[in-house]
C-alpha cells in the first residue's frame, strides 16, 4: 500500500483527533455539542442574532468558515467523509501537490460553508453545521474531472462506475435530498 501523502494525513488525524475531542466533551447522539463547550465555537452558526434553541448566545464568527469542518455529528458522518478524503483526497494531492491540494481543500470547505449560510438566511434556520462535506465534494468533483474514466466502487450497492458517473448520480442524489428536506 503506498504512504499516504501529508496533507491528507494530516486533514485525517486532525478529524479524527477532533471528533474524539467532541466525543469526550459532547453528547454525539444528539449531534450537538453542549453551549458551554469550547468546541460549540468551531460550528459554523447561522447570521442570525435571534434565539438559538441549541446554543442560546452562539453567534458566527469569520474562523467558524473553515472550523466547522473539522467537527463531526457521529461516527457514521465522521465515517464516510473520512472514506471519500482517503479515497479521493490521496490521488489528488499527489498529482496537484500539497500547497495547491490544501488551498483547493479549504477553499472548498469556505465556499461550502458562504453556501450554508446562505442557506441558512433564506430558510431562517437556527442550527450549526458541522462536517467535512463542503470540501469532500469539491475532492469528490476534482477527482471525477481529472481522473474521468477511473473506476470507482460504490459501497452500497457494490457497483463500480467511472468516476465521472459516480460524480454526476452523487450530485443528483444530493441535489434531490437537499432540495426535498429528506437529508
Amino acid at each position: 500500500m503506498p504512504q499516504l501523502p501529508p496533507i491528507t494525513k494530516a486533514l485525517l488525524i486532525a478529524n479524527i483527533g477532533l471528533f474524539l475531542l467532541q466525543w469526550a466533551v459532547g453528547d454525539l447522539s444528539a449531534g450537538v455539542l453542549p453551549s458551554d463547550s469550547v468546541l460549540s465555537w468551531l460550528m459554523l452558526w447561522p447570521l442570525s442574532n435571534g434565539f438559538d434553541a441549541f446554543s442560546p448566545g452562539a453567534s458566527f464568527m469569520p474562523w467558524q468558515l473553515l472550523t466547522y469542518a473539522f467537527l463531526h455529528g457521529g461516527f457514521n458522518h465522521l465515517f464516510f467523509n473520512m472514506l471519500a478524503l482517503f479515497m479521493f483526497g490521496a490521488p489528488l494531492e499527489q498529482t496537484w501537490g500539497q500547497k495547491r491540494f490544501l488551498t483547493y481543500y479549504l477553499v472548498c470547505v469556505a465556499g461550502a460553508g458562504v453556501c450554508q449560510l446562505l442557506m441558512a438566511w433564506f430558510t431562517q434556520s437556527v442550527a450549526p453545521v458541522v462536517g467535512a462535506s463542503g470540501g469532500v465534494f469539491g475532492l469528490l468533483l476534482a477527482y471525477g474531472m481529472l481522473f474521468p474514466n477511473q473506476r470507482v466502487m460504490l459501497l452500497f450497492p457494490p457497483i463500480p462506475m467511472k468516476a465521472r458517473t459516480f460524480v454526476i448520480v452523487f450530485g443528483a442524489i444530493e441535489l434531490f435530498l437537499g432540495a426535498t428536506g429528506w437529508q
